[in-house]
């Protein structure tokens, strides 16, 4: 039976919480807003609530009304992106640049909701503690809430993170027993040369044309060097350089990220840009220097916990909606670093059918909120089974 049902008073009060927050998006670190507003919620319903883990973060307790000593630790993401929106509905973004492009208003409002209901219904045995991570969006702030003592503070037994996903049907969620997302490492290539007039070229060394061969050598990395079997993806994202048209610059700086489903390929990756930097650079009379930083690392499900949400959304939706194993994302999630702390696992819930120019990071997105319910009763029927 479902715990919250679409259109009733706590449905319709997760899409209002929702809207409100997609409407004044925060960025990594300084999501203030939204965390006055979730501690505001937490407490009007009752939790024992603690701020400022990892800068932004806010955790929440729940007891159950029977004993028990097990617990089971729920986390949403709150963190927006420096995205510019693009949508002219009502509860389009109000702070220019600045937009919900992930979902993570909507996985807010979904743990909200579980919360408001849970603290209503506590027939369960031992304790919730309910996670909104701050900084999600590359600045890893999984990390700095357990750097500040997230689980030393709430030693949860396991812990579960959850994500929409556009492109899987609504009414659907997609569960994997192992790798869900690749790692996020990022780089700055500087390379080195002399300046000169354009139409001197012969009088300096010119970067850009190093730059150049490096791009087409970086592709070489994964297609040549990599199992074909295993994955990865080196994307140049920004090449910095030069000011006019007359001048051949100095220097010039590429940018991007790297992408893996392992240690030892992350390791590889690494290992192979820096010698290809290294040689093309000198081959050109030109200095090359590589900044290497690995952002989070793969996520992947523990076992166990992948079978419990299994078992979860099956009785939910029926084994035929339970999507297992589907190939993993190439995207990153720094949930990854709860999961290096904690058992646990983090599924996908279907966002719907993408439609042209919707899907995650794209200016046009947005939450389906006849999902919210869905969210909120997985969060629910999770806890009841953990804490059984």
């Amino acid at each position: 039976m479902e715990a919250i049902a679409l259109g009733s008073e706590l449905d319709l009060l997760m899409r209002e919480w929702r809207r409100d927050i997609h409407a004044h998006p925060e960025t990594a670190y300084e999501e203030h807003r939204t965390a006055g507003k979730i501690v505001q919620l937490l407490e009007s319903f009752g939790l024992d609530v603690c701020t400022g883990l990892g800068v932004t973060g806010v955790v929440a307790t729940l007891k159950g009304d029977r004993p028990g000593c097990r617990s089971i630790g729920l986390r949403a993401d709150i963190d927006a992106l420096n995205v510019q929106e693009l949508n002219d509905f009502e509860h389009r973004s109000h702070h220019q640049g600045k937009m919900h492009a992930c979902g993570h208003d909507g996985h807010t409002a979904t743990l909200l909701g579980a919360a408001k209901y849970l603290s209503e219904n506590r027939d369960f045995a031992g304790t919730v503690v309910f996670i909104f991570q701050p900084a999600e969006e590359g600045e890893a702030g999984a990390k700095a809430m357990c750097d500040d003592g997230l689980f030393d503070k709430f030693n949860v037994d396991a812990v579960y993170g959850m994500h929409n996903w556009p492109g899987i049907e609504q009414g659907k969620f997609a569960v994997h027993s192992g790798a869900v997302m690749a790692s996020l490492d990022v780089f700055d290539i500087t390379i080195k040369g002399q300046g000169c007039h354009a139409g001197m070229p012969h009088l300096g060394t010119d970067p850009i044309l190093v730059a150049s061969q490096l791009i087409g050598a970086l592709q070489s990395v994964v297609s040549r060097n990599l199992d074909p079997l295993s994955s990865g993806v080196i994307s140049i994202t920004k090449m910095l350089g030069g000011e006019a048209y007359n001048v051949i610059p100095d220097s010039v700086t590429l940018s991007g990220t790297c992408r893996a489903f392992s240690t030892e390929q992350q390791d590889q990756i690494e290992s192979l840009m820096r010698q290809r930097v290294k040689s093309i650079c000198e081959a050109f009379s030109a200095e090359g220097a590589l900044d290497y930083r690995r952002i989070a690392p793969s996520t992947v499900n523990h076992l166990q916990q992948a079978k419990i949400c299994r078992a979860v959304t099956t009785a939910l939706v029926g084994e035929s909606n339970v999507l297992l194993d589907p190939a993993p994302s190439m995207g990153a999630e720094d949930f990854a670093f709860m999961l290096l702390k904690k058992p646990g696992a983090y599924i996908w819930i279907g966002n719907g059918v993408i439609k042209d120019g919707e899907g995650l990071h794209n200016p046009h997105y947005d939450f389906n909120d006849d999902i919210l319910s869905l969210g909120a009763n997985y969060w629910i029927a999770l806890t009841q089974q953990h804490l059984a």
